[in-house]
């Protein structure tokens, strides 16, 4: 069988506007999202693959033709493992990664829905929410160089109210523009006028109606806008206001609540914890808690697709990306009702982390927990030092315990580091110039009341 090496042709998309913009998500392959997540993540080498994928097809699926595009439903996941083998860590790595809007819930949050829960749209609204304050960042960002040069000339006309002549005003101002630049004008003092807030109301709204009261605020605000007062401050505090405003009169508002909205509707990624909590087998159908089954059946139309009512507008749920976790160790994601299950078709299960792989997490990330001690300690002038068999007696210990209690994880690792580096942490002050080495002698020995003795362990680790 000959293969053609022509590959069919794609059409771009219809317009900017419609498809996301092109981020980092859009330069990154599969393997290159992976090698980023190497960085931080140890292992689950399948999870962070499916995720890869599923991002990747996202950025294939804005490339096509609108009507075949509408058509193509997001690669949900579920991520099975027990607590602490990297998640959560996976899902917000990816999304930072991505420049993608990104939240986290908990799905046991909902389980009490109408006592003191929250209705489950309400995770689409924060979603919005965040994304608009990301692109609104982006836009300051762009802006800044523009607003930085208004907010000097407003500053300078702070500095120089007084009246005199066209050149001999120009040429003070040029000079008072040199001494602002380099920090000479500091700590004078300018009136500026800044705009006070009116205080803003609690709206008690009944449990599952928090739109209602976010429209209540909306309305509060418009009746009571804000008032504007002069005050007098330091020509740096000063600039800092200037520079918002400036910036504020450069980007329009309308345009980043869209740009929000379709990258949400796009890119969006919502991480629900704790799907395990939420499952119900057959004995638990007959417990007297609030409905976990009927949780489900809301999250249903929000993970399908459906258009969720917000303070900005209405918001498609058809392509945001979910990505589900849970230990699943009493239940199974087949206890999930079968058009939920059907809505989440990639699954994968984290392997519990060992000896071995706790010790690459202590060594080889660029974050790694031995690095940010060390530069911790820095600050207090001490040169803290891990040794490889010192590095290698943490990770045996924390393999020990999380196998004779409670499997935290990665988690473990921090507990342990704590209880090393307590008596350093609290002298360091009094320790500015030494050199502290920590090799598995120093380990063991503080360790050693613990390792004897379990209950201890359980209290103290």
């Amino acid at each position: 069988m000959r293969i053609s090496p022509t590959l069919p042709s794609v059409k771009p998309p219809s317009s900017p506007e419609k498809a996301v913009k092109d981020s980092s998500m859009s330069t990154l392959t599969p393997r290159q999202i992976v090698a980023e997540l190497d960085k931080y993540i140890i292992g689950q080498d399948q999870a962070k693959r499916m995720v890869a994928v599923a991002v990747r097809n996202r950025w294939r699926r804005q490339r096509l033709d609108p009507a075949l595009r509408d058509e193509i439903a997001p690669k949900n996941i579920i991520l099975m493992g027990p607590t602490g083998v990297g998640k959560t860590e996976i899902a917000r790595r990816l999304a930072k990664l991505t420049g993608a809007p990104f939240i986290k819930v908990e799905a046991t949050k909902y389980t009490e829905v109408g006592y003191v829960g929250r209705d489950v749209e309400s995770m689409i609204r924060d979603l919005l929410d965040l994304g608009i304050k990301l692109v609104r960042d982006e836009e300051n960002e762009r802006v800044r160089a523009e607003a930085e040069s208004q907010a000097e000339e407003r500053l300078l006309d702070l500095l120089l109210p007084g009246a005199g002549s066209e050149g001999s005003r120009e040429a003070t101002r040029e000079k008072l523009r040199n001494l602002w630049r380099l920090g000479h004008l500091d700590n004078h003092e300018v009136e500026v006028e800044v705009k006070e807030n009116a205080p803003q109301m609690d709206m008690f709204a009944v449990p599952g109606m928090e739109q209602f009261g976010n429209q209540m605020k909306t309305m509060m605000g418009r009746i009571m806008p804000p008032r504007a007062t002069r005050k007098s401050m330091k020509t740096r505090a000063a600039w800092n206001i200037l520079v918002q405003q400036a910036s504020e009169g450069l980007i329009d508002e309308d345009r980043i609540v869209e740009t929000a909205k379709e990258r949400v509707e796009q890119s969006g990624i919502v991480f629900i914890d704790e799907l395990d909590k939420i499952a119900t087998s057959a004995a638990q159908q007959r417990s007297s808690d609030v409905s976990r089954e009927g949780v489900q059946r809301d999250l249903l139309p929000i993970v399908e697709g459906s258009t969720v009512n917000t303070k900005y507008g209405m918001v498609r749920t058809d392509h945001i990306l979910f990505i589900a976790a849970g230990a699943f160790h009493f239940s199974k994601p087949s206890d999930l009702i079968p058009e939920l299950q059907g809505r989440f078709p990639l699954r994968v299960e984290l392997q519990a982390l060992g000896k071995d792989e706790f010790y690459r997490i202590l060594t080889e990330p660029d974050n790694s927990l031995q690095k940010q001690y060390a530069a911790l300690l820095s600050t207090e002038g001490v040169d803290l030092r891990f040794t490889s068999d010192g590095l290698q007696e943490v990770a045996a210990f924390a393999e020990d315990t999380n196998t004779r209690t409670e499997n935290i994880g990665a988690r473990r690792l921090y507990t342990i580091l704590e209880k090393i580096l307590a008596d350093i942490s609290f002298e360091a002050p009094d320790r500015q110039g030494q050199h502290i080495v920590v090799d598995r002698d120093y380990v063991s020995a503080h360790l050693e009341d613990v390792k004897n003795d379990v209950d201890l362990s359980r209290y103290v680790l």
